[in-house]
């Protein structure tokens, strides 16, 4: 994501992949998805078309259609001394936290998934070094594949039961 900051506002908007943001959804979620899009780009709309600063009041105009210009002159003041304070960003440090652990468990995710692939790698390797399996006798097994139940001392009429294991 960028930030862009929008035309003289005091405050910046996250420009949203809406294409990235579409292939992470699942198929079942497509239609809360463009849903939440169409609702999220009327918002920018209506925000985009308002203007940015408020039109001005015309005070001379209340001055000459109210009797009392007291009273105007006062809600004028009142009015020019009037600030109001924008929300405190709380959430924006939250959400940056939470982006660079997310970050981080990805760049972990991605060194292991490294590492399972190497040792993938030389284990189909060793795979397709060995001897074929028509050419195998029953010592060869237990040598290629480490499997317990293929040791011929240990199990000796293995792949075979005796009639009192039946």
């Amino acid at each position: 994501m960028k930030v862009i900051a929008m035309a003289g506002r005091r405050f910046a908007v996250k420009a949203i992949d809406w294409a990235a943001f579409a292939e992470r959804v699942s198929v079942d979620q497509k239609p809360a998805f463009n849903a939440f899009k169409s609702r999220s780009d009327a918002i920018a709309a209506k925000l985009a078309s308002l203007p940015e600063t408020p039109p001005a009041i015309d005070w001379t105009f209340y001055r000459t259609a109210v009797a009392n210009s007291t009273l105007v002159d006062e809600f004028e003041k009142k009015f020019k001394a009037l600030q109001i304070p924008l929300p405190a960003d709380t959430e924006t440090a939250k959400i940056s936290a939470q982006e660079k652990e997310s970050d981080k468990n990805v760049a972990d995710f991605i060194q292991a998934s490294k590492a399972r692939i190497v040792e993938y790698e030389e284990e189909l390797q060793q795979l397709k070094n060995m001897i074929p399996f028509e050419n195998m006798t029953y010592e060869d097994l237990p040598e290629k594949f480490r499997d317990p139940t293929l040791d011929p001392v240990k199990y000796p009429q293995w792949p075979h039961k005796l009639a009192s294991e039946v």
